[in-house]
C-alpha cells in the first residue's frame, strides 16, 4: 500500500457521535495513526438507530463505520487517575489532539487547550464544537441539527413559505461538512509546525460551517437584504437556470449561467427555430424582461419528452445541465463509478460493505479504506506499545480502568 499523505502523524482522538470522529476518519484515510478514546461503556453513536444504518441495520453499524473508518480504539476511563496517566503517555507520542468534548468537561480533566499546549507545546489541539469557543453560549451542547441547520440559518433559508414547519435536514449534513473544515485545519497546522516547530490551536463550529455554507445568503444580510427560499417559476431571472419537468413526473437542471451562448445550439437541438426567431427570446435582456413567457415555453417543452429521453438528447450538447437524481441512482452513475467515489471496505474475517469515499484524491486514486474498530479493540495493543506488562493490563482491568 502506498504511504499517506499523513503517515507518521498520530492522533489521539476524545470525542463521540459524528462531527470530530469524521475529521479524524478523513486523517486516518491518509495514513493518520488515529487512537480513539472511548468510555467503558462506548460512544452513544454506537447505539443510534436511524434510516436502517445505525444499529438498526441488522448487520454492520454503517454510520460508526463511516465516521471511524481506519482508527484504534482504546477503551479508558478517564474519571480514574490511571486512566489519566494512560493519556498523558499516548499524548507524549502524539501529534495531534482531537477532541469535542466541551470546555467545562475539558477543563475538569485538566484537558483544556492552556493545560496541554504548555505541557507539549509541539501538540495540535483541534477541537469542534458547536457555537465558537468564546461567547454566552461557548459551553452549549450543539449538534449538527440545532447549531448547524437550526441556529445556522439553513432551515429558515431553505424552507419554503408555504409550509409551516421548517425542513428536516438529511443526516450529519453539519458534521461532515465541518468535519471536513476541521481536518483541513489539521492539516495546516502540521504545515505551519514544519517550519515553527510549535503547535496550534484549531477550532471549527458547526454555527460557523453554516454560515460558511451559506455565504452567498449571509453576503446578501450584509447588504440589508432578506435571503429566503426560492419558490416556483417567479424566482427566474434567467429562464435557463432552473429546474424543469419532463412528462414522466422527473426535473432536469438547466445551468446555462452564460445564456446566451447556448440558447441557439438548445433550440436547435430540440427543433425549435420558432424559439430561436422570436424577438422576445434574442438575448438575454430580452429573456429577462419576457421571462414569464419563456418560461412557460420551455415548461412546455420539457413535458413533452421523458426524463430518459431528455438525458439522451442533452448529451449532444457542450452546455451545463444535470438529471435530478434520487440518491440511490448515484450508486449507478457512470460518473461515481468511474472515479470511485464508493468504495469497498473488505473485513478482515468480518462481513464486507461499501462506504462513500473522502471526496480528496491524490494522484486520481481514492484512499483504500479500512473497518472501523470495535469498542476497545486495541486497548491491550495500545498498552503493550506504551511499555506495560499483561500484569499491569489484568490489573488496570481489574481496577476498571479499562473494561
Amino acid at each position: 500500500m502506498e504511504e499517506g499523505a499523513f503517515e507518521g502523524i498520530r492522533v489521539v482522538e476524545l470525542a463521540q457521535w459524528v462531527f470530530v470522529p469524521v475529521a479524524g476518519a478523513l486523517l486516518a484515510d491518509w495514513g493518520a495513526d488515529v487512537v480513539r478514546i472511548e468510555r467503558p461503556e462506548g460512544d452513544p453513536y454506537r447505539g443510534l438507530m436511524t434510516q436502517g444504518i445505525g444499529t438498526d441495520s441488522g448487520g454492520v453499524n454503517l454510520s460508526v463505520a463511516l465516521a471511524n473508518r481506519g482508527k484504534r480504539s482504546l477503551a479508558l476511563d478517564l474519571r480514574r487517575e490511571e486512566g489519566r496517566t494512560i493519556l498523558h503517555q499516548l499524548l507524549e507520542t502524539a501529534d495531534v489532539f482531537l477532541t469535542n468534548f466541551r470546555p467545562g468537561a475539558l477543563r475538569r480533566l485538566g484537558l483544556d487547550a492552556e493545560a496541554l499546549t504548555e505541557r507539549y507545546p509541539s501538540l495540535v489541539y483541534a477541537r469542534g464544537h458547536g457555537y465558537g469557543v468564546r461567547g454566552p453560549d461557548a459551553d452549549r451542547p450543539g449538534y449538527d441539527s440545532s447549531a448547524f441547520w437550526a441556529r445556522g440559518g439553513m432551515a429558515h433559508v431553505l424552507t419554503p413559505a408555504q409550509l409551516d414547519q421548517p425542513i428536516g435536514q438529511r443526516g450529519a449534513m453539519g458534521d461532515r461538512n465541518g468535519a471536513m473544515g476541521l481536518a483541513f485545519g489539521i492539516a495546516a497546522a502540521l504545515l505551519k509546525r514544519t517550519r515553527t516547530g510549535r503547535g496550534s490551536v484549531v477550532d471549527v463550529s458547526l454555527l460557523a460551517t453554516a454560515m460558511w455554507t451559506l455565504s452567498s445568503d449571509v453576503l446578501s444580510a450584509l447588504q440589508g437584504q432578506r435571503p429566503r427560499a426560492m419558490s416556483g417559476g417567479g424566482a427566474y431571472v434567467n429562464p435557463l437556470v432552473g429546474s424543469y419537468r419532463t412528462r414522466d413526473g422527473r426535473h432536469i437542471q438547466l445551468v446555462f449561467l452564460e445564456a446566451d451562448r447556448y440558447w441557439a445550439d438548445f433550440c436547435r437541438l430540440v427543433e425549435r427555430q420558432d424559439l430561436l426567431d422570436d424577438a422576445r427570446f434574442a438575448d438575454l435582456q430580452a429573456r429577462r424582461e419576457h421571462a414569464d413567457a419563456c418560461v412557460a415555453a420551455l415548461q412546455a417543452e420539457f413535458a413533452s419528452r421523458t426524463f430518459e429521453e431528455w438525458k439522451s438528447l442533452l448529451a449532444g450538447i457542450d452546455a451545463p445541465w444535470a438529471p435530478v437524481q434520487a440518491v440511490e441512482e448515484l450508486l449507478e452513475d457512470p460518473q461515481v463509478i468511474a472515479n470511485d467515489y464508493v468504495g469497498d471496505v473488505v473485513g478482515d474475517g468480518g462481513p464486507s460493505y461499501r462506504l462513500p469515499s473522502v471526496p480528496v484524491q491524490f494522484d486520481e486514486r481514492p484512499p483504500a479504506l479500512r473497518r472501523a474498530p470495535e469498542h476497545g479493540e486495541h486497548s491491550e495493543l495500545v498498552l503493550l506499545e506504551l511499555g506495560y506488562s499483561w500484569e499491569r493490563i489484568g490489573e488496570l482491568r481489574d481496577a476498571a480502568v479499562i473494561p
